[in-house]
């Protein structure tokens, strides 16, 4: 292993996306990651698909291959002693412990937080849950569609208020994997000082509340209640999509020094009275749109990409996901990665999105991955550590 965590280890006893999310998130870091999995069937996005590959005896869910490189996977059934054992075993040796149960499960197991204070006082526990471990709904399951809904982010996607979207990914679960690894480096960096390890908890619920970003304030401060819009910025105009001859190209226009390095592209006095302030602009959104899109009408978007990069002013295309995996500029910064799988062969997965580097340039990010797992695939080598190791022995 390499990576600035390289000396961790992580039991991940998550399933699904949350917590396998934050477990990956380690792994990439360079931590040791095992998942324990149960026996038969493993992780349930396993089983989430299609699109499933692989040969027929031996197919892989390409979902479970999303969010679980760069870990070890042991299958543990919890209710057989034995095996308890060697999850209590690992946990003796483990730095961090991510597990997203309904609250309660792990307590039946005797692994509640004061009995795993006594078996390593040193253990980060990062618990994922869908609305939170306590309060008036505390023991709720949370699914991501369904938080996303809950939690508001579906009234703010969509073309508009009777049209409200989903995020066409997970973001929910997503979000609250990184808070959770976010979480729990805090915690080791507070270990460092007290010597005692701590339980992080977040939530789906939690994790998308702390992205409602300047949404939240536009309430809590202005008491407006943010709607879907489409694709237009509430705040800031011109800023979102426009048509063009060809298709549609997005524009930030987020200043006034920029506004005033986008009229002489589109013709237009900056200083015209219902556009000339960025309020103004807000206020007559749907005049300003119509007014860009008449001049864009019969331009190509790649003219005007050209011509706008050279007056300085943000914009884009929207590319297909196919296309984005082809574009050079995700491959040149390590968005995808390699790696050898046990029955699919070669084959290629989005990459980390963070890179290291030394103040002199050089690139110190972490280059070799592992791919996920097969079920069970390192149950042998898991248990033939633990037979050779100290129960200090971190590895």
């Amino acid at each position: 292993m390499t990576g600035p965590l390289a000396d961790l280890l992580v039991v991940d006893l998550s399933r699904a996306l949350a917590g396998p999310h934050a477990a990956m998130m380690l792994g990439d870091l360079g931590a040791r990651v095992i998942k324990v999995e149960t026996p038969g069937t493993g992780d349930d996005t396993r089983g989430w698909g299609p699109p499933f590959v692989g040969p027929a005896d031996a197919r892989e869910s390409t979902y479970f291959l999303s969010a679980n490189r760069n870990k070890q996977s042991i299958e543990l059934d919890l209710k057989d002693p034995d095996d308890l054992e060697t999850l209590r075993a690992m946990l003796r040796r483990a730095d961090v412990l991510i597990e997203n149960f309904r609250p309660g499960v792990l307590d039946r197991l005797g692994l509640d937080p004061a009995a795993l204070q006594v078996l390593n006082p040193w253990l980060v526990v990062l618990a994922i849950s869908g609305f939170g471990h306590d309060g008036p709904e505390g023991g709720r399951a949370g699914y991501d569609q369904i938080a996303q809904g809950e939690a508001g982010l579906m009234s703010l996607t969509g073309s508009g208020p009777d049209d409200v979207q989903r995020v066409g990914v997970p973001i929910g679960d997503l979000l609250a994997g990184m808070y959770g690894a976010y979480g729990v480096l805090a915690a080791l960096h507070e270990r460092a000082t007290t010597g005692r390890g701590q339980v992080v908890r977040t939530s789906l619920l939690a994790a998308i509340v702390g992205v409602h970003a300047f949404q939240g304030t536009r309430y809590t401060v202005a008491g407006e209640v943010g709607r879907a819009q489409g694709n237009h910025h509430p705040s800031v105009a011109p800023y979102g999509l426009f048509a063009t001859a060809d298709g549609a190209i997005q524009l930030a226009v987020g200043s006034e020094t920029l506004w005033r390095a986008f009229c002489p592209v589109i013709g237009l006095d900056p200083d015209t009275p219902d556009f000339a302030t960025n309020s103004a602009r807000v206020a007559h959104r749907a005049e300003l749109i119509a007014t860009i899109e008449r001049a864009f009408a019969d331009r190509a978007s790649a003219a005007l990409l050209v011509q706008l990069a050279a007056a300085g002013i943000p914009a884009g295309v929207v590319r297909s996901i196919d296309e984005v995996y082809a574009w050079p500029q995700t491959r040149s910064q390590g968005l995808v990665v390699e790696v050898e799988h046990p029955t699919l062969g070669t084959i290629e997965l989005p990459g980390p999105p963070l890179r290291f580097f030394d103040f002199a340039g050089g690139e110190q990010t972490r280059r070799e991955h592992a791919a996920p797992p097969t079920l069970g695939q390192h149950g042998a080598a898991v248990r033939a550590w633990l037979d050779e190791e100290a129960p200090d022995a971190r590895a």
